[in-house]
């Protein structure tokens, strides 16, 4: 859903802070997961065309770095109750002379988010609601929440399914899908893009653990626009829904144990 994964044009990632206490001197420093894979989604905000570009993501498990002490260092103890999140996306630039939809348009710069939010989770059902602060591309703030009920098919299979919301400022939103005076054209008339909801949306998830270190975690995504974004000109021929998809491979790694 325009998110930090599948629906940007982009490349993208996720950073996720569990806060639960550590206790033991035999702990790592750190411990956190990566992934890298590929990601299919919109050649940008509105477009009809989509493109497959390389996919990575960042999950902190745990840190014991003298009095930073939180999570757990098992990549697959269950992280259960209330703790605090942060929260990255990465918004690839957007040049409007590769989009012909796009002729007339200013380019973007790369944009990256940054911020924080909160998370709750028990063993069969998660939530959680993430401010971020645009630098780059766009200076806006975005606020994306979301749930996803949890199925553990197998002890290596776990399946997720629910829905996200994103908001976005005027300054975000009339970023991506508002066009100036200047840029205005027969081909996308100026428009000014207000704040509000952007976009709604289901992800469904699988995560598949081969053993303690390594793991296959792909997902599925679809969003639709809304309100201001759904009605703006660069939206093409009036498209309202976008579909993404992803699929990696996860690594756990120890640092200072």
């Amino acid at each position: 859903m325009l998110r930090s994964l599948l629906a940007v044009p982009a490349l993208a990632a996720c950073l996720t802070t569990p806060a639960f206490a550590q206790s033991g001197s035999d702990a790592p420093a750190l411990s956190f997961t990566l992934r890298g894979g590929v990601a299919s989604g919109p050649a940008y905000f509105g477009a009809e065309e989509y493109e497959v570009k390389p996919d990575i993501g960042f999950g902190l498990q745990s840190a014991n770095i003298g009095p930073l002490r939180f999570g757990d260092p098992d990549p697959q103890a269950e992280k259960t109750g209330l703790g605090l999140r942060g929260s990255f996306r990465y918004i690839a630039a957007r040049d409007a002379s590769e989009h012909d939809l796009l002729t007339g348009l200013d380019d973007i710069d790369a944009a990256v988010e940054l911020g924080l939010g909160l998370g709750y989770a028990s063993e069969h059902f998660m939530a959680f609601a993430d401010l971020r602060q645009g630098f780059g591309g766009h200076t806006g703030v975005v606020a994306e929440a979301g749930a996803d009920a949890i199925f553990r098919a197998s002890p290596e299979l776990t399946l997720t399914a629910g829905p996200r919301v994103l908001f976005g400022n005027g300054e975000y939103t009339d970023t991506y899908f508002g066009v100036s005076g200047s840029e205005a054209s027969a081909l996308n008339p100026a428009y000014d893009a207000d704040g509000g909801l952007v976009s709604a949306g289901m992800e469904f998830g699988a995560i598949y653990q081969i053993d303690e270190n390594w793991g296959v975690e792909t997902a599925v995504t679809w969003d639709r626009y809304m309100n201001d974004a759904a009605d703006s000109p660069i939206v093409d021929n009036g498209r309202r829904d976008d579909w993404g998809a992803r699929v990696g491979l996860t690594r756990s790694i120890q640092i200072g144990r």
